[in-house]
């Protein structure tokens, strides 16, 4: 029968990642990074900052970045690329937004069918000038400065929106602050040290301009949670399983799905090492009797990208499971509600689509099958680990998406299996 067991670190976080390559890139100094993740994303990021005259070098498995302030930046002789990554497209973007010179970017189709107007919006209120297609990549930037700082209601709770707006702060002319009434991500602002006031209303303002000192960013980065995320989960599924996962992100606006998974009933045991820059210990995880729970909506922003491997856990745990409040599902790599429910099925999972999510009665089997997924790596690496307990091979028919975030997955998830 398969388990797991075993000890296991991972690469860096991927959201700690692209915003530690953006915040050195235009900084005064030398700025150096151990455990970056070097996955597709990431990669495109800093192979975008390299076309616009940033430097860095990668030596001993770290990375080295030559920052340098915006406006010493060059312009690039080619589109910059952003491949089917959303979060280098919408944070490098409040910096084009701020440069003197054109500057252009695109990326792969499904990038372009990704929603951009969320960033347009408040970056064209600031005074930044942005040609689109109706929304979408490619954009245009035209020298628009200096920007004039704005006050912000998030209109969807979106970390990279946030930073966005946060980011063409730090150049603008007099203060941007940004209101979020359900707390996302916030790398941004612990990694920049940005003010922060929790308003009577229980809404967050953080506020950015050009007082915000910004100096050379050096740092380990821990393991990403996301892709911790995956072993976790097989190894709760997988009877007489006990994993350790070490020096993993546990920044409490990232780490929700742990909180799910102990009222579902998972054994877990964490272990906070280090709590700056950025939050970052080992968790311990054993084979567990799960129960489904309600999901509250507030939680839905900090488990987003967890949501496709707790689909695969909920079809196997005790009792029945819906999920709403998670249309922003429908715009990551892929229609992730449309992937998740009609894989479930091609796998023998009974499961209803909803608008904003989904519902189905856990106890399921997986039978096996054949799984579309839409080159997405969260769908692909959701479904390799539901492999490990489907009474026959589920089958997907392009493994190699998971190098968009995770290129290690399938080598670290043999080391860990037995069978």
């Amino acid at each position: 029968m398969t388990k797991i067991k075993g000890e296991i670190s991972l690469p860096g976080d991927k959201s700690i990642s692209h915003r530690s390559a953006l915040f050195a890139s235009f900084s005064d100094g030398v700025s150096v990074f151990e455990n970056f993740n070097f996955n597709d994303d990431c990669s495109a990021t800093l192979n975008c900052i390299k076309q616009l005259g940033v430097n860095f070098e990668i030596t001993d498995d770290k990375l080295k970045i030559y920052g340098k302030k915006l406006e010493n930046w060059t312009e690039s002789a080619d589109i910059l690329n952003a491949e089917n990554s959303g979060t280098t497209t919408r944070l490098i973007s409040a910096l084009l937004a701020n440069l003197t010179f054109p500057t252009k970017i695109s990326g792969d189709s499904s990038l372009q069918k990704r929603p951009m107007k969320r960033i347009i919006e408040p970056l064209t209120r600031m005074g930044a000038r942005i040609r689109s297609q109706n929304g979408y990549l490619p954009m245009e930037f035209h020298p628009s400065i200096p920007l004039k700082g704005i006050s912000y209601e998030l209109p969807v709770a979106s970390a990279q929106v946030k930073s966005a707006v946060l980011l063409a702060g730090l150049f603008a002319e007099d203060e941007t602050e940004v209101i979020e009434y359900t707390q996302t991500r916030d790398h941004t602002e612990r990694m920049l040290g940005l003010p922060i006031k929790i308003n009577n209303d229980g809404s967050r303002s953080i506020f950015s301009s050009r007082n915000i000192k910004i100096t050379p960013l050096s740092m380990t980065i821990p393991g990403d949670f996301s892709s911790a995320a995956f072993f976790i989960a097989a190894a709760l599924i997988t009877p007489d399983s006990e994993l350790l996962i070490k020096n993993v992100s546990l920044n409490p606006t990232r780490t929700g799905l742990l909180t799910i998974l102990k009222r579902m009933g998972a054994d877990l045991k964490i272990d906070l090492i280090r709590e700056k820059p950025e939050p970052m210990g080992n968790i311990a995880v054993k084979y567990s009797q799960l129960h489904n729970i309600n999901i509250e909506k507030e939680i839905i922003p900090n488990i987003i990208d967890e949501i496709p491997i707790l689909a695969v856990l909920a079809s196997t745990a005790e009792g029945s499971f819906e999920l709403q409040n998670a249309e922003e599902l429908r715009y990551k790599e892929s229609d992730r509600i449309r992937a998740i429910a009609l894989n479930m099925k091609n796998t023998g999972i009974r499961i209803e689509e909803l608008e904003d999510g989904f519902k189905m009665q856990g106890g399921q089997h997986f039978i096996g099958g054949k799984v579309k997924t839409y080159g997405d790596h969260r769908i692909a690496m959701s479904f390799a680990i539901a492999n490990l307990i489907a009474d026959q091979e589920i089958i997907l028919d392009n493994p190699e998406c998971t190098a968009v975030s995770f290129p290690e997955f399938w080598s670290v998830l043999k080391w860990i299996t037995i069978n």
